[in-house]
């Protein structure tokens, strides 16, 4: 089966993003916990260098990875930018001193983090920002919502999408104005239930049929945190016929499964992020996409 080798973000608005339909995820770059600098910085530098090399112009990341350390990494490593990338950053959490996760959705709050991705990122506007929901808000959803499309009228934002949202929170959203992308948990053995923080997220699936409807693209995260519990699993099976690594096949089943998701793995070793990368070249066939299932 031959994929669909670039992905459009925005597709039905007057600034389309098009771009290699298989990005990167910053979020490993820090030290442990996503906190701190990288333990190796050399070879954090290097993978952000060999990801603009090897044709990767989709980057994700958030302020609060660090906090701010991808955005500096990225700036350092890239600024000033191809014209062809594509930054994309999230808002609506911080990290406390502690280094716990944090609701930050109130609309200043939201205003405070894109104000602070435009300064480290050393952007004028962000092509694509999506508001992250966080258990345990008790901001009103629609508020939070309409500040983004306050800030995409100022212009600091070129296209607002969604993360970590449940069908009925996307469903309000095309109601109120364009959803650019979906950031979502989605994966090969994810697809109708997974627990991020500390809570069981339910509806997976759901949303990826509301994606399909409007043609929005899902960005999948922790997508390379589907290995199943047998020694001899389906993606082993597979793995092995083709002499690769089930991270690839999961990928390349991302990657077959539907045209519209554009994943994002990440990881703070060059040899695995080289690894992952093939799995953009890697075909497979209909009984393969049959047998996974």
């Amino acid at each position: 089966m031959t994929i669909k080798k670039t992905i459009t973000i925005g597709a039905n608005t007057t600034h389309p993003l098009t771009v290699n339909r298989l990005g990167y995820g910053t979020m490993q770059l820090p030290g442990e916990h996503v906190w701190g600098e990288p333990t190796n910085r050399t070879e954090a530098l290097q993978i952000l260098r060999t990801a603009s090399e090897s044709g990767i112009n989709f980057l994700d990341t958030a302020d609060y990875y660090g906090e701010d350390v991808t955005n500096r990494l990225i700036a350092e490593a890239l600024y000033p930018y191809a014209e062809d990338l594509v930054i994309c950053t999230k808002v609506g959490a911080k990290r406390g001193k502690d280094k716990s996760w944090q609701v930050y959705d109130r609309p200043e709050n939201l205003r405070t983090s894109i104000e602070n991705n435009l300064r480290t990122l050393k952007k004028d506007r962000i092509q694509l920002v999506h508001f992250r929901v966080m258990p345990g808000t008790d901001t009103p959803f629609e508020e939070s919502v309409h500040a983004m499309f306050e800030m995409q009228k100022e212009g600091k934002i070129l296209h607002v999408g969604l993360s970590n949202v449940n069908a009925e929170e996307l469903n309000t959203v095309l109601g109120m104005g364009d959803v650019a992308s979906v950031e979502n948990a989605f994966g090969y053995a994810q697809r109708t239930s997974f627990n991020l923080y500390g809570q069981e997220v339910r509806g997976l699936q759901e949303v990826m049929d509301i994606c399909v409807k409007h043609s929005i693209p899902m960005i999948p995260f922790f997508s390379l945190q589907s290995s199943l519990s047998e020694s001899r699993n389906k993606i082993s099976v597979i793995a092995a016929k083709y002499k690769t690594t089930p991270a690839q096949i999961n990928l390349a089943w991302l990657l077959h499964v539907n045209p519209l998701i554009l994943p994002i793995p990440g990881t703070s070793k060059l040899k695995h992020f080289k690894e992952n990368s093939q799995a953009l070249h890697l075909e497979l066939s209909a009984g393969d996409m049959e047998f996974l299932g």
